[in-house]
C-alpha cells in the first residue's frame, strides 16, 4: 500500500471515529436544530437597524417615523432567541446525548438546565441609587447569551452521563404498579437518578468555588473558551480550520461536518456578540464569524467552488466536464456545491484538489484584510447559509457595499486560482481519451 493510500486511510478512520462519538453527535444535532432560532434572532436584529431605527433605518424618514415605536418588538425577540442561546444549546444537548444513551424522554434535556442553573451564580451586583447593591436571585446575562457556552456543553454532557450512568441501576428505580399510567410510572422511576444527579453537579459548583474563589463559568471561560475564541479571531486560527475541512472534503468526507463541532460554538457565539453590539449602537468586535466563513471561504459552497464552475465554462470545450458544471451551476448559486465535488469530480482528483484546498485560504484572507481595514464591514446578521452570493454579503454586514465589493472580487480570484487547473485537467482527460483510442485500435488490428 503507498504512502498516499495509507494517509487516506488513516483520515477516513480517524473521521468515522471522531463522528461516532457520542458527545460529538449531541453536540452537531443540537446546533443543527438552533440555526433557525438563531436566524429568527438575526433578522429581528436587522429590521430593527434598517427599518426601525430612527437614526440609520427607514424610520429615519419623517413619514415613516412611526416604525420607531415597534422597535421594542424587535428588541424583544433578540432577547428571547440570541440572549438565551446557551439555555436552548444545554437543553437540546441533553436531550440529544439522552436519545444517544437509550432515553426515550426529554427529561434529560431539562435535567441538563437544571443543573447548570445550580452551579451558575444567582446573584449580581448591581449600582443602585448612587451604591453597589447585592440583588440576589437573578440570572446575569452573560450566564445564558454565548459567553457561557462551553460550560453549558459540559454541564449538559456530564450531567446527562451521570444521570445515565445511576438510570441503569434498577436498585435506583422507583416501581409503581401496573395499574399507574406509564409517563407517571417513568417520572418517578428517575426520581432518585435525577436528584441524586442534581445534588452531584450542585455539589461540584459549590466546592469547585469554595476551593479555587472563581465561579465554573470564570474558569471554563478564562482557561477554555476565550483562548479557543482567541485563536479563532485570528487569521492562522480560521486558516488551519478551513485547510482542515477541506483535506477531509478531498478524500470523500464532508469537511463541514467534521469541525462543526469546533467551528459552530465559536463562529456562532462570535457573530451572536456581533450582532448583540450591533443592536445596542456599540462597536463591532469580532471579523471571523460564521457569516464571514459563507461570505469569503465558502462562496458557492466548500472550496468556492463557483470558480471552477465559471472556469470550466471559460477554459474547456470538455463536454462532460460543462455538462456537470452547468447542472452543478444552479445548486451552486444556493452553496449547494456536492454535485461539483463528486461529480467533476475533486474527491481523490490531485489536479482539482490543489485549487479546491488553496482557494478558500486565499479568499479568506482578502476578506479579512479587506474588513480589518474597514474597506468591507463587519458581520451584525446571520444569514442561511444558503443565500446566495453577494445578497448574503449586502445582508450579513447589514448593506456594506464594500463587502459585496470585496466577496465579487473573491469570486474573481476563485475563477482565476481554478483556470490553470481546469486547463491541465482537461488536458490529461484529452490525452487519456486518445491513448484509449489508440489501445482499442491496437486491440483490433
Amino acid at each position: 500500500m503507498s504512502f498516499k493510500d495509507r494517509f487516506i486511510d488513516s483520515l477516513g478512520g480517524f473521521a468515522n471515529t471522531f463522528n461516532s462519538y457520542r458527545y460529538i453527535m449531541a453536540i452537531k444535532a443540537a446546533f443543527i436544530t438552533l440555526m433557525p432560532v438563531i436566524i429568527v434572532g438575526a433578522f429581528s436584529v436587522l429590521i430593527s437597524n434598517m427599518v426601525m431605527d430612527p437614526k440609520n433605518g427607514l424610520a429615519h424618514f419623517e413619514m415613516l417615523s412611526w416604525l420607531a415605536t415597534l422597535k421594542p418588538i424587535m428588541s424583544s425577540i433578540n432577547y428571547a432567541t440570541l440572549s438565551f442561546l446557551t439555555i436552548g444549546a444545554v437543553f437540546l444537548i441533553g436531550i440529544e446525548l439522552g436519545r444517544i444513551n437509550g432515553s426515550r424522554s426529554l427529561f434529560p434535556g431539562l435535567l441538563a438546565v437544571i443543573c447548570f442553573i445550580a452551579v451558575t451564580p444567582t446573584t449580581v451586583d448591581m449600582m443602585v441609587n448612587g451604591q453597589m447593591q447585592e440583588v440576589k436571585d437573578v440570572l446575569a446575562k452573560q450566564f445564558s447569551d454565548t459567553k457561557s457556552l462551553f460550560l453549558g456543553m459540559f454541564i449538559a454532557i456530564l450531567s446527562v452521563e451521570i444521570y445515565s450512568k445511576l438510570e441503569s441501576y434498577s436498585g435506583l428505580r422507583i416501581k409503581m404498579p401496573e395499574s399507574v399510567p406509564p409517563n407517571v410510572s417513568a417520572s418517578f422511576s428517575a426520581l432518585i437518578p435525577a436528584i441524586i444527579t442534581v445534588v452531584i453537579i450542585a455539589t461540584f459548583g459549590f466546592v469547585f468555588h469554595q476551593v479555587t474563589g472563581m465561579y465554573l463559568y470564570d474558569a471554563v471561560y478564562q482557561v477554555i473558551q476565550r483562548p479557543l475564541e482567541s485563536v479563532m479571531q485570528s487569521l492562522p486560527g480560521i486558516l488551519l480550520l478551513m485547510f482542515v475541512a477541506q483535506l477531509f472534503w478531498v478524500i470523500g468526507i464532508h469537511g463541514n461536518q467534521m469541525i462543526k463541532p469546533i467551528r459552530e460554538p465559536l463562529l456562532l457565539g462570535a457573530i451572536m456578540v456581533n450582532m448583540t453590539a450591533f443592536e445596542q449602537g456599540h462597536e463591532v468586535p469580532n471579523i471571523i464569524t460564521m457569516p464571514f466563513w459563507d461570505v469569503y471561504m465558502s462562496i458557492g459552497g466548500s472550496g468556492c467552488t463557483i470558480g471552477l464552475l465559471l472556469a470550466v465554462m471559460l477554459a474547456t470545450r470538455r463536454k462532460e466536464m460543462r455538462e456537470i458544471s452547468k447542472l452543478s451551476l444552479g445548486p451552486s448559486v444556493f452553496n449547494i456545491n456536492e454535485p461539483v465535488i463528486f461529480g467533476m469530480p475533486i474527491m481523490l482528483n490531485p489536479i482539482l484538489a490543489i485549487p479546491f484546498i488553496i482557494t478558500p485560504l486565499i479568499t479568506g484572507t482578502i476578506g479579512y484584510f479587506a474588513t480589518s481595514l474597514g474597506f468591507a464591514g463587519r458581520a451584525v446578521v446571520m444569514v442561511p447559509w444558503t443565500t446566495p452570493p453577494i445578497i448574503n454579503a449586502w445582508l450579513s454586514t447589514a448593506g456594506s457595499m464594500g463587502a459585496v465589493i470585496t466577496q465579487a472580487g473573491c469570486i474573481v480570484v476563485s475563477v482565476l486560482i481554478y483556470l490553470p487547473f481546469v486547463k491541465v485537467a482537461s488536458r490529461r482527460a484529452e490525452q487519456a481519451q486518445l491513448e484509449a483510442m489508440q489501445k482499442k485500435q491496437a486491440a483490433t488490428a
